[in-house]
């Protein structure tokens, strides 16, 4: 199977350089790559290894085509277009309609003819199973969720009682969502627990991360909204609201009630403070805590190690100022060498 270089620069908008018969099946790294693969280089890091390649073909910038000793396909986003090919060079495999003879669907369900339920899923009752959608094995969708067209569950995903999960998402091995935010009340050195009543919904073109858990809403919604992409083992809180096109990576945590904007970037292990806000296009740098709002786009990085509360927010506050204080210093430096020079002093 494959395509041929001509095939692909067509239906991805490249330019070809080279020929245009070469047809390549499968990807590969450029240290690896073989004549019947397409590689890629986005990094600068990695063109080293541009020389040496043995690629069929090499997505890249046209800034670097008369380096690439192999054809190339050249487009100003390589990362972007490789992503595309290497989505056709390797399709998701195609799930048979109908129902595993060990799932169960409750007769109240609503499910698709034309989507796959896996073996062991249990599909219960006013549950809503769209056009395509897969349900994979051991999957759990509850009363009154909704999977939208084209969607996926991997494997052992649990949708609790009315969640809706938009078009086109694809939820990884063991994601969680729905589940009871931690709403508790202290009650004479005891807790209550709040009744968490509302729920999750999620747009189309969501991805979810293997172990991610996103939390019910306490009152209104918890809300990821289209095109948001979620690495593996994130928590989100309750009510929190994620913007479309946010993307957030693996052990990050964000407390409940907390709104972050769309086209964000948030690294790993950041851990994010309930009741805050997130503007838009606002990148947060690994490991940070971000413990109020942030208002204006940019990058944003900090952590320090713990302290008992009252030294860690003098410590807090006095880094802030640190700045300004070395500009201060600078500049009494600065005015006592003027001052202590004998030639200003004539």
């Amino acid at each position: 199977m494959g395509a041929t270089l001509a095939e692909l620069a067509v239906r991805f908008g490249c330019v070809l350089q080279g020929d245009p018969a070469v047809r390549v099946s499968r990807v590969a790294t450029l240290q690896n790559a073989e004549p019947d693969t397409l590689t890629f280089l986005a990094n600068a890091k990695y063109s080293r290894h541009l020389a040496t390649t043995r690629a069929g073909a090499v997505v890249l910038d046209p800034r670097l085509a008369d380096s690439c000793p192999v054809p190339a396909l050249l487009s100003s986003n390589p990362y972007a277009t490789y992503a595309r090919i290497a989505a056709e060079l390797h399709p998701q495999s195609v799930a048979i309609a109908g129902q595993h003879p060990s799932a169960v669907v409750d007769a109240a369900a609503h499910v698709d003819p034309s989507a796959s339920i896996g073996p062991n899923a249990v599909i219960e009752a006013d549950a809503h199973i769209g056009p395509r959608a897969v349900v994979g094995p051991g999957c759990v969708v509850m009363r009154g969720a909704m999977v939208g067209a084209d969607s996926r569950l991997a494997a052992n995903v649990t949708l609790c009682a009315d969640v809706i999960v938009g078009q086109r998402c694809l939820l990884h091995p063991g994601v969680v969502i729905g589940a009871d935010g931690f709403g508790l009340a202290p009650d004479a050195g005891k807790w209550v627990k709040v009744p968490q009543t509302g729920s999750v919904r999620i747009g189309d073109d969501v991805e979810i991360g293997a172990n991610t858990t996103v939390d019910r809403g306490a009152i209104e919604d918890t809300v990821l909204e289209e095109g948001v992409k979620l690495d593996n083992q994130i928590q989100v809180g309750h009510n929190v609201r994620i913007g479309a096109h946010t993307a957030i990576a693996g052990c990050t945590g964000i407390s409940g009630s907390t709104t972050i904007g769309k086209r964000c970037l948030i690294a790993g292990q950041v851990g994010i403070a309930g009741h805050i806000s997130i503007c838009d296009d606002v990148i947060v740098t690994g490991k940070t805590m971000v413990s109020s709002s942030i208002d204006k786009p940019g990058m944003y990085s900090g952590s320090l190690s713990a302290d008992d509360s009252a030294t860690f927010r003098r410590n807090a506050a006095r880094f802030r100022q640190l700045d300004d204080l070395a500009r201060r210093l600078h500049r009494l430096e600065r005015d006592g060498n003027a001052s202590a020079d004998p030639a200003v002093n004539q």
